[in-house]
């Protein structure tokens, strides 16, 4: 049966921007009675408000039931997004199975079938995204996985000779430069199901020895690295290019951001995000500290130090370790899940880099 509570509480969803997120166990309520506002805590696997009916009555309150409705309907409009293993068993064009095989290309790394398609008559094989490749897919992912979970490319290099790959650590970067090219451009087709809180924050970076400085747009809730930019300064930079970049690839704006207090973020937050709770005065512990923002920052770090500075401004090196981050890389903080399939994005298959290396090749053979 319904309790009036529980009809308010749905009345409170209904009503656009009565329910504000500000993190995952913390939300706001506005007061139906007055000009204010309730917080709702969560404490343990129970959630307390501030209004009378809760502290006081110890009721289950018409905030906490709205905060419950607005949970599930954010859990009902999420859609799901399985990146599958492309199947080599019909035509990479049309669809079709009905196929013959149409002789041996010869490569280095062995003999790949070529197949012809009776129905739309095209020539493939099932090397799809490595084509003209000296090495396997599988040399290839390896380096790619070697170098962004934290090896040099020198060291990279020598890990794959004790495999039997004979290569060159300039070869190992110009892998990693195709590759990360392509998967960018496909993953930006994506649309993560980040929460309504997110996190921006900057760090110093060493490009060809001089200080620049990264910024970083992130969800709070699942960890999704969502935008970058590198910045010749820190104080001066308009971060407005940022939040666009961000806005238009998530498709929409968060609720919630949580920043330090560089003044450009407020600047960018008034202009683009506007209606946004923007949260600039954080601190080291409480609810409104950054800390998950300096955890990635960390990751950042370490990967930098590992290659002694970064080359170019706009490397790729950057690119592709956002994508590393979201897409290839297990959390502790997410039981083990990456931060893709936190926004129900998942890729199958054992090799990941492969399913989505090809997956990506398709996509931009279809353009």
């Amino acid at each position: 049966m319904i309790t009036s509570r529980e009809e308010r509480g749905q009345t409170i969803v209904k009503n656009s921007g009565q329910v504000k997120r500000i993190d995952e166990c913390t939300y706001s309520v506005k007061s139906q009675s007055n000009k204010g506002e309730y917080l709702i805590h969560k404490v343990g696997d129970e959630w307390l408000c501030e209004c009378p009916d809760n502290q006081y009555r110890h009721l289950i309150c018409k905030h906490i039931y709205a905060v419950d409705f607005s949970l599930s309907l954010r859990k009902e409009v999420q859609t799901n997004r399985v990146i599958q293993e492309v199947d080599v068993s019909i035509c990479q064009f049309c669809g079709s199975n009905n196929l013959k095989k149409d002789g041996i290309r010869k490569n280095k790394c062995g003999n790949i079938q070529k197949f012809y398609c009776r129905e739309c008559h095209h020539y493939f094989t099932v090397n799809i995204g490595f084509e003209r490749m000296k090495h396997n897919p599988q040399a290839i992912t390896s380096a790619m996985q070697l170098y962004f979970s934290g090896e040099s490319l020198r060291n990279t290099m020598a890990s794959l000779k004790l495999l039997g790959v004979e290569v060159s650590h300039q070869t190992v970067y110009n892998w990693i430069h195709k590759y990360v090219k392509l998967m960018k451009e496909y993953s930006e087709n994506f649309k993560p199901n980040v929460s309504d809180t997110w996190r921006a924050d900057e760090l110093w970076l060493k490009v060809r020895g001089n200080t620049k400085y990264l910024f970083a747009m992130m969800d709070d809730e699942t960890r999704f690295w969502i935008a970058q930019e590198v910045a010749e300064t820190k104080d001066k930079h308009d971060a407005r290019t940022l939040f666009i970049q961000a806005k238009k690839l998530m498709g929409k704006q968060p609720i919630t951001l949580t920043t330090d207090g560089l003044p450009s973020y407020a600047v960018a937050s008034s202009q683009i995000f506007k209606g946004t709770n923007h949260i600039r005065q954080i601190q080291l512990k409480g609810q409104t500290h950054n800390n998950k923002m300096e955890r990635m920052n960390g990751e950042i770090r370490d990967r930098e130090k590992t290659m002694r500075g970064l080359k170019t401004t706009n490397t790729t090196i950057l690119q592709g370790y956002q994508l590393y981050h979201n897409y290839f890389r297990p959390h502790m903080a997410l039981n083990g899940k990456t931060p893709s399939e936190m926004c129900g994005i998942t890729i199958e298959g054992k090799n990941k880099w492969v399913t989505l290396i090809q997956n990506a090749s398709k996509h931009q053979n279809c353009q």
